[in-house]
């Protein structure tokens, strides 16, 4: 089975400003509310994160807070990806030099790898660094889709240990699942589609929703885990209207404006992200009424 580490919710945490910087008080507010909602690991600068507005000394500064706030309570995987495998090495070591857990490492965007290519990025990150890494593949935001037959052999080296899918392909997830066996960690990238995820084999989800509704998102993922099918559903119909909500607009925007409204952190975001439509504003309050939240 796979590493017990990686199962349930961990919310990909958004990284919250204050007249430009990065509100550290909100940010250890925000990981401590995680815990306490009952979430089973934390992904510190991933998308929602907005990881790529951040410079590299905030990017690990965050890793470093989320480390020193979690002490051991619960995992942290770090996000570490990069178009450059280089940077992406730099970032999987420093992950594992301040404490966590493991790393999550986007495919490269932008300059569009072959497969062979991205074999040889995560091969080569797999051979720097002693550090579990978890693979992204969120095609619709770097225009390349890893496939399941380099997945396959990426899971026989020993620092890759699964992977967060967000493609929303639950037949996929089946056909992995049987290629890469009974070891590798499956989590979804796609809160709407999370529950057939999990019913296909899947371990958990790095879940935006999280944020919003920890305790909420916790509890499914607690049902799933434990075969409880029926709750999950009750749970999945409770909170589906807040997963399609949070992206309304450009993510994480509705995030931050739920958070802002719970009182938890400014909205502000970097550009080229903008505040949250005033639409969108009313989509997101009314879920959160339906999710119990407000």
């Amino acid at each position: 089975m796979p590493d017990p580490l990686f199962r349930g919710v961990l919310p990909a945490l958004v990284t919250p400003f204050r007249n430009g910087a990065v509100d550290e008080d909100a940010f250890v507010a925000l990981v401590e509310r995680q815990i306490e909602g009952g979430v089973h690991g934390l992904v510190p600068v991933g998308t929602t994160g907005e990881t790529a507005t951040l410079s590299h000394e905030e990017h690990r500064r965050v890793v470093e807070l989320c480390v020193e706030t979690a002490r051991g309570r619960v995992p942290v995987v770090a996000g570490a990806g990069s178009n450059s495998t280089a940077e992406a090495i730099e970032l999987v070591r420093h992950a594992k030099a301040i404490g966590a857990d493991a790393a999550l490492v986007v495919t490269p965007y932008y300059n569009r790898p072959s497969q062979e290519g991205l074999y040889a990025h995560f091969a080569a990150i797999n051979d720097a660094v002693q550090l579990p890494v978890l693979v992204y593949n969120v095609p619709g935001r770097t225009s390349v889709d890893i496939s399941n037959e380099v997945l396959a052999r990426l899971s026989k080296l020993p620092n890759i240990v699964g992977i967060k899918d967000a493609t929303g392909d639950l037949a996929r997830a089946s056909q992995q699942r049987v290629q890469c066996g009974e070891d590798w960690v499956m989590l979804s990238g796609d809160d709407p589609t999370a529950l057939g995820y999990m019913a296909h084999g899947g371990h958990g989800c790095i879940s935006v929703t999280a944020n919003v509704a920890p305790e909420a998102c916790a509890n499914f993922f607690n049902d799933c885990l434990s075969g409880q099918w029926p709750g999950a559903l009750q749970a999945q119909d409770r909170l589906i209207r807040l997963h399609k909500a949070l992206f309304s607009d450009a993510s994480p925007a509705p995030t931050k404006f739920a958070l802002a409204h719970l009182g938890l952190c400014a909205e502000d975001c970097r550009l080229p992200i903008v505040p949250a439509s005033d639409a969108s504003k009313r989509e997101v309050l009314e879920a959160m009424r339906d999710a119990g939240v407000v």
